[in-house]
């Protein structure tokens, strides 16, 4: 009895047994057809990298093409250059070799020139009377040739005496002449020759002097400018170069609004690798478009919204459902026109719920009141506890839509997240809800004590407070948070309050550090900062979003104008939004005339923020506490200098603090700061040396303060 036989004796004689067929897996299917030597010639030439980029692709031969016209009408020229170049070295090699240079620099050196004066003027005679007699043999020696061989002879020796000095004035890293100190207005001529790039590389102090770039895609025409990819040295970094674009900028004699410089990042990209953009002039000098907006009936809240274009032209939709936008800028930059923006897509959405607080009390939101569910204008105290009221509504309706969720099946919600079927689901009501708040430093600032639960605070805390809880919980139940500011400063919007919003958008700002508060820690080390955009941009940011854009998945931040819309655009809006709103039937509150008072529920509202502990630590403000030495001193001295550097050298600090090195090093230390190295420039050049980036140590300083606030006390010995 065979193995299988036995296997079937053992089993249960009363379960059905089919029958077992033995047979041979036959594929009938058609072959595939084996690949020409044709076919696997092509593969090999597309993947090999002996074959040039300009063989493979047709965009890139059609540059080469270009390029090629262009080098040769550009030949003439270069070669009369390196003439020029060449006579003027020749001249000054003889000029040094003539005038006894090197002996005379010696005998300096020595504090021997009385001595060896009487020998140097001897041999200056010498060699003049050297060079005399050279110049009087080449002119009788070209006479006679010019008299035997006619002015053939001389045309022939000119030319070789000008390809002699075109070969002493190429192009040559180190030879003397080469570079002038003002060689009036330098152009892109680096996209027709790559040395002038790899010059600007060692001009900016990014690669070394015996460093040079690979090209990984040679410069392209992309829009109005020029587009370039290289991957620096072996242990050189892109993140040094993204954070050095402005020196980058100036040896490429562009503005640096017109450079942008990115990290390949992705299966194309490593930590080395480069790709560069320059426009043909300033992308933001001519007159903004109109947002798209008004070209459709209606738009879905679910897409990203369109919000402006960068440098490149390319238009930067922003993602907004399950996230939130943080807007910061000095006055007269654009902020409002920012928000209106994402709420002008929001409004032509008929299933979108709007809250909108106009604490300017100006005339910029009055067209929203027509499509806002809850709309106020105003500053004073009655429209900060209203805010109020609608903060602890919106609480409250987050946690039913949460409890809610638990009811659903897998089907309609298959996580603890809004879809966009549930969003438009009228049973269910739950809509995007999304909530503008312009100014929100005054209701953050507002003084007006109020009582929670038997504890007292201020306004500003407890808007704070439930802020910070809907940023933190509500956007998966689809509450958009949408807050604009003109005073983005550390003391007016709470650092637990920015960290949790994901989207953020800074125009100009005052200073590096309110760019840092608006786009997050450190964003000017790593080349953003918006206190460096002109005044004459308006409308123009860096945008830091929380999704995918244009710009691609891995971009951490880009520059963008926004699309311009006047008032009488976004009036058109507003009116197109209600009448989606009254076709649909999702016309409510304020809109539609139902000034319901909000559903409160306060005790509910302060267990779910807990307010017992949390408020109450907010009662003592991080910034009255006093830091330890000498970290305390070293933030002094860093906001006094009123400078807007971003490192500071150890030598410089120990100097005007008066402190011992090691001791110094030791306590920054153990208070968190670590030192590291970067390039500055000193009297001696351009060195590298030890220190301190102030965005660290305000990093530390900050995290010191939060942590000795302690249940609403001061920790002893901090006072």
């Amino acid at each position: 009895m065979s193995t299988d036989d036995q296997e079937l004796a053992v089993t249960d004689p009363r379960l059905p047994v089919r029958a077992v067929l033995e047979g041979e897996f036959v594929n009938d299917g058609p072959r595939a057809p084996r690949a020409t030597w044709v076919r696997r010639f092509m593969n090999w030439w597309k993947r090999s990298p002996r074959v040039p980029l300009w063989a493979k692709d047709r965009v890139h031969a059609v540059q080469a093409a270009k390029d090629l016209v262009v080098a040769l009408l550009r030949s003439p020229f270069r070669f009369l250059g390196a003439v020029v170049g060449g006579l003027m070295v020749a001249v000054r090699w003889w000029r040094s070799w003539v005038t006894v240079r090197d002996y005379r620099e010696a005998a300096e050196q020595s504090e021997k020139l009385a001595d060896k004066f009487g020998d140097i003027r001897e041999l200056t005679l010498f060699r003049w009377k050297v060079t005399a007699a050279v110049l009087a043999g080449a002119a009788i020696v070209g006479a006679v040739a010019d008299l035997v061989y006619r002015h053939r002879a001389l045309w022939i020796g000119g030319g070789v005496v000008a390809v002699a000095l075109a070969v002493l004035g190429r192009r040559k890293d180190g030879s003397p002449g080469r570079k002038a100190v003002l060689a009036g207005p330098r152009t892109l001529t680096w996209t027709m020759d790559p040395q002038v790039l790899v010059d600007a590389f060692r001009d900016a102090k990014l690669i070394g002097k015996d460093e040079t770039l690979r090209l990984v895609e040679r410069a392209t025409r992309q829009g109005d400018g020029w587009a370039i990819t290289v991957d620096l040295p072996a242990t050189r970094k892109a993140a040094d170069v993204v954070k050095n674009r402005d020196a980058l900028a100036s040896a490429l004699a562009v503005d640096e609004v017109q450079l942008i410089v990115e990290r390949v990042r992705g299966n194309g990209g490593h930590a080395g690798r480069v790709a560069m953009w320059v426009a043909d002039e300033d992308p933001y000098a001519a007159p903004p478009l109109r947002t798209p907006l008004l070209a459709v009936q209606r738009w879905d809240a679910w897409r990203p919204l369109p919000f402006g274009r960068d440098a490149r032209d390319r238009r930067i939709d922003l993602p907004l459902v399950w996230t939130s936008l943080l807007i910061g800028a000095i006055p007269r930059q654009g902020k409002t026109m920012a928000a209106r923006l994402v709420a002008a897509a929001l409004i032509l959405d008929p299933h979108v719920r709007l809250y909108v607080a106009d604490f300017k009390a100006g005339k910029d939101w009055i067209s929203a009141a027509q499509v806002a569910h809850r709309f106020m204008s105003g500053d004073d105290t009655e429209h900060v506890l209203a805010l109020i009221d609608w903060l602890v509504e919106l609480v409250g309706e987050v946690q039913g839509r949460y409890r809610r969720m638990q009811e659903l099946d897998d089907l309609t919600c298959p996580e603890s997240k809004v879809t966009p079927d549930m969003s438009r689901d009228r049973a269910l009501d739950m809509p995007i809800t999304a909530v503008f708040i312009d100014e929100v430093q005054l209701p953050l600032e507002d003084r007006t004590p109020v009582e929670v639960q038997g504890k007292k605070l201020t306004a500003g805390e407890y808007i704070g407070e439930l802020l910070t809880w809907l940023a933190k919980k509500a956007p998966a139940a689809g509450l958009v948070l949408v807050l604009a500011t003109q005073r983005p400063d550390s003391k007016t919007i709470p650092s637990k309050l920015r960290a949790v919003l994901g989207s953020r958008f800074a125009l100009r700002v005052i200073d590096w550090r309110d760019s840092n508060i608006v786009l997050g820690e450190q964003m000017n080390t790593r080349g953003y900062d918006s206190s460096r955009l002109l005044p004459s941009h308006k409308g123009v940011g860096i945008l830091r979003p929380d999704g995918e854009t244009e710009a691609g998945a891995d971009v951490l931040a880009l520059t963008v104008r926004t699309f311009y819309m006047p008032n009488e655009d976004w009036r058109e809006l507003c009116e197109r939004g209600r009448g989606l709103r009254e076709a649909e039937g999702t016309l409510t509150g304020h809109a539609a005339g139902q000034e319901a008072r909000p559903m409160l529920d306060h005790a509910a509202v302060a267990k779910a923020i807990g307010s017992g502990v949390s408020m109450a630590a907010e009662a003592v403000r991080a910034e009255e506490v006093e830091l330890p030495e000498p970290l305390a001193s070293v933030v002094d001295y860093v906001a006094d200098g009123g400078d807007s550097r971003d490192f500071v050298p150890t030598s410089e600090l120990v100097e005007a603090l008066g402190l011992e090195m090691t001791t110094f090093g030791r306590d920054m230390v153990e208070l968190g700061c670590r030192s590291t190295r970067d390039r500055v420039a000193t009297a001696e050049g351009v060195r590298q040396v030890r220190g301190y980036a102030v965005a660290d140590l305000l990093a530390v300083a900050e995290r010191l303060r939060g942590a000795a606030v302690i249940e609403g006390e001061v920790i002893d010995g901090e006072r």
